[in-house]
């Protein structure tokens, strides 16, 4: 199927919980520009150093199904029993605007939006050990040792699906995993199809003058 845009770029970030990815995909807007995080709807209850709208759309069961029987979500998906959603209309928007857009999100969701958006591209991070996983699911603070043991077994499951993915980062080195996450966005915006898109004056002007010095 073709993609749904014609102007920006879609970018798909998945990890396990713990291996960093909220972080890295914090710096990476930060540090790049026409790149904006689009923010997932989740039924999940706030955290208390969350901001509804900011972190996450904070809403209803209820809501969400509503909104997923009118067909607003690209993609929705169950972790840890609770359900999360892409907003079709906001994503949509951003792109057709010419903004590149990146979606923190599982596996689940990326291979929904793949079969949607041919033009994306993926990027799975992983942690550099299992027991750097377990390290910085404690040092969160945020769940005891029985659902950090879930969320372990869980992450190998989800890692197994890393091989779906267009690009593979390690996230040992914080700086250098951002680096690389930064080439990979440059790579795509240096595409055939995106760099014609963006500069059609400019070849059609040079191509122009190319036929006229024959």
């Amino acid at each position: 199927m073709s993609s749904a845009s014609k102007s920006g770029a879609l970018i798909l970030v998945s990890a396990p919980s713990g291996a960093g990815k909220t972080s890295l995909v914090a710096a990476l807007v930060e540090h790049t520009d026409n790149l904006c995080l689009s923010i997932s709807h989740t039924t999940r209850t706030r955290r208390p150093q969350e901001v509804d709208g900011q972190n996450y759309h904070f809403i209803s069961q209820n809501s969400f199904n509503q909104m997923r029987d009118a067909d607003q979500f690209l993609e929705h998906a169950v972790v840890f029993g609770n359900h999360y959603a892409t907003s079709r209309n906001t994503v949509t928007r951003k792109l057709d605007a010419g903004q590149d857009v990146i979606l923190e999100i599982d596996w689940q969701g990326a291979k929904q939006i793949r079969e949607t958006f041919d033009n994306s591209i993926s990027i799975f991070i992983l942690p550099p050990s299992r027991s750097a996983l377990r390290e910085r699911l404690k040092a969160r603070g945020q769940d005891d040792a029985d659902v950090i043991d879930r969320r372990m077994d869980n992450a190998v499951s989800e890692m197994s699906h890393h091989v779906e993915f267009d690009y593979l980062v390690i996230n040992d080195d914080f700086d250098q995993a951002l680096a690389e996450m930064r080439c990979i966005v440059q790579a795509l915006r240096s595409r055939l199809t995106f760099k014609t898109a963006q500069n059609q004056g400019l070849i059609a002007d040079l191509l122009g003058t190319a036929l006229e010095s024959r």
